[in-house]
């Protein structure tokens, strides 16, 4: 039904054409079974505001029902336009609210990454916005504006439900400051503060809904969580879609047992990281927790799209702003996950015809990420400490030579995998072979980055929370 990119255009047609009530309704005018609008409500508000932006454009690119399937120059470029926009207007700023007017690793690695580059310019999505503003909120948080942050944190949550990912240790973490607080009463006053703009934020958004009557809101809820279309679609690089291989869970259980050993597993790996930082409510842990969350999600949840391991990414990426600039993380497992991250999308990739431009992208944001110490100005440094005189310098340990080797095979081994999917075709008797060794391989990686992140966070001392403003300033 041609892609993303016609499902975001139905939507504005849909917005722009019909009255809210029929939004997430089925009706005569609205084939849910047409790209129906799956995601919250301010998701539906924005395409409604591009829509408006298109009718005055060109009015056929909304046209109700005649204009479904149109693909012309015009009106790529137009779409194209508004992620670009949307990128200028939130996730731009949203990075330099992070990180601060300095150049620095953060930043950089932000605004370049393949991944989302590739995903919302080329296979088309607005993922820029959602974790712009968690991005937003992740900044103002970490700075102590609590109640902002958590207001930012809920507009990410009612653009894209998949922000779920992100709410675990937000609300460990904002728990964790509450009782750090002096006394009971500035405990309880500063929960309930937070619980009443969490709870305002959320009102105003779902109002229009709320006002239309409960059948409105409740059909919105359904279409945003749709436990009806089972475990997973297409090949995904998680821990169901790897194990399916050989106990075919689908086959063998009904939707309520998948969906309870989901929740189940879910909870029960995302709880000692979020423990942890409730009982250390510090920045780092916070990040930290971000990552080992959303990957526990990633791999564990139920119905994972491939393209949401950018929830994962992008506070994978924020971290940096922690660890000092030799550490491992830096050097050698961020680069390793984010390249395996890109990777794991591949066969979504190779289907919408952007494997030249993913391999292209992932080749300079490579390049770059080894060459950022003379990417910067001289008085900067990334990975190393300037120094005035030549300085023998400490030879890496034979677990960092070990870790570079094995950081080498592993990407090796994505790239022979990648052209054997394009240039080999599969047996017939196993038609979907390169995209399940694809999935298999790169959940493997998961689940091995998921486990150095846990002893990560719990074997670092812990340090006070980084000052951003100190960068900023």
């Amino acid at each position: 039904m041609h892609g993303d990119y016609e499902a975001q255009r139905h939507w504005q047609e849909v917005t722009l054409n019909l009255p809210l009530t029929e939004w997430y309704n089925q009706t005569e005018n609205n084939d849910l079974q047409y790209w129906g609008l799956d995601y919250p409500p301010l998701t539906a508000y924005h395409s409604y505001l591009v829509g408006t932006v298109a009718e005055q454009v060109n009015s056929s690119y909304v046209l109700l029902h005649k204009s479904r399937g149109i693909e012309s120059t015009e009106h790529k470029l137009f779409m194209r336009l508004s992620v670009i926009i949307a990128d200028l207007l939130v996730y731009f700023p949203a990075v330099r609210l992070f990180c601060g007017s300095n150049i620095n690793i953060s930043s950089l690695l932000l605004i370049t990454y393949p991944g989302l580059i590739i995903i919302d310019h080329g296979h088309f999505q607005y993922n820029g916005i959602s974790l712009g503003l968690f991005i937003m909120a992740m900044a103002l948080t970490t700075r102590n504006f609590d109640i902002l942050g958590s207001i930012m944190f809920c507009l990410a949550l009612n653009y894209k439900q998949m922000e779920l990912y992100h709410a675990l240790p937000f609300f460990f973490y904002l728990l964790g400051k509450c009782f750090k607080q002096p006394t009971y009463f500035r405990k309880s006053m500063k929960l309930a503060v937070i619980g009443v703009a969490v709870i305002t934020t959320f009102a105003i958004i779902w109002l229009p809904f709320i006002l239309a009557g409960p059948y409105t809101s409740l059909q919105v809820l359904k279409r945003i969580f749709p436990v009806d279309r089972g475990l997973y679609e297409d090949k995904v690089a998680n821990f169901w879609c790897t194990i399916d291989i050989v106990f075919k869970l689908k086959q063998n259980l009904d939707q309520n047992q998948i969906g309870l050993m989901c929740l189940g597993s879910t909870l029960l790996l995302s709880l000692p990281s979020n423990l942890h930082l409730l009982f250390n409510p510090t920045s780092r842990n916070f990040m930290l927790s971000q990552v080992i969350t959303s990957l526990t999600f990633f791999l564990f949840s139920f119905h994972v799209h491939e393209k949401t391991i950018l929830l994962v990414a992008i506070p994978a990426i924020l971290v940096t702003a922690q660890p000092s600039r030799k550490s491992t993380y830096v050097r050698f497992w961020l680069p390793w996950f984010l390249t395996i991250s890109v990777f794991s999308m591949v066969p979504l990739l190779i289907k919408d015809g952007l494997l030249i431009p993913t391999l292209a992208l992932s080749t300079l944001f490579l390049t770059m990420y080894w060459s950022l110490d003379q990417l910067v100005p001289a008085n900067i440094s990334i990975f190393t400490e300037r120094i005035s005189s030549p300085v023998p310098v400490e030879p890496n340990s034979i677990w960092i030579q070990l870790l570079g080797f094995l950081h080498v095979l592993s990407i090796l081994g994505a790239f022979v995998l990648t052209i054997l999917h394009v240039v080999l075709k599969p047996p017939k008797k196993y038609p979907y072979l390169w995209p399940t060794l694809i999935c298999v391989y790169s959940s493997v990686h998961f689940i091995l980055f998921l486990l150095i992140l846990n002893v990560i966070q719990f074997s670092s001392p812990i340090k006070p929370v980084i000052s951003i403003r100190k960068k900023i300033s």
